[in-house]
């Protein structure tokens, strides 16, 4: 509806320019910005009020069965998730459920040895550098053949 290109946003600023003046122009351009604000925040409520209408009556859950309707391959799908969302929601009291929490403990326990030994080698890693650094540091610091002749 507003589609409007970068000539006509050029044209509406130089005669906004020639009319309102250079001193006013930024105080026409942040109330024209607070009103395209509140515009676009009463929309959003507007659009947040409609949907939540559309929850409340059930217009939804129609739409859904429609679509549904309309794509039986799309429906055999949502099933299968469903399906599959079902099997991975377990009791935790339930043996699948005790086997679960043994393995996130198992997986938690292989992650901080993995931890801790990557620590262990930057550290050894680091060690072994500042090692060489400080032998090249005394290697630079003895006196070369060139220096004991003077």
């Amino acid at each position: 509806m507003f589609d409007m290109g970068w000539t006509e946003l050029l044209v509406i600023g130089v005669v906004a320019l020639i009319v309102v003046g250079p001193k006013d122009l930024p105080v026409l351009f942040r109330s024209v910005g607070r009103f395209v604000g509140k515009a676009r925040g009463m929309a959003r409520e507007f659009s947040s009020a409609m949907n939540e209408a559309a929850d409340q009556s059930g217009v939804r859950d129609v739409a859904k069965s429609l679509k549904s309707a309309t794509n039986p391959m799309g429906a055999a799908l949502d099933g299968v998730k469903d399906a599959a969302k079902s099997m991975t929601e377990f009791d935790p009291d339930s043996e699948t459920g005790k086997l679960a929490a043994d393995r996130a403990e198992k997986a938690k326990k292989i992650q901080a040895a993995s931890a801790r030994a990557a620590a262990e080698r930057k550290a050894r890693e680091a060690a072994e550098a500042l090692a060489k650094a400080e032998e090249y540091e005394a290697e630079l610091a003895r006196p070369g053949p060139e220096d004991r002749e003077k």
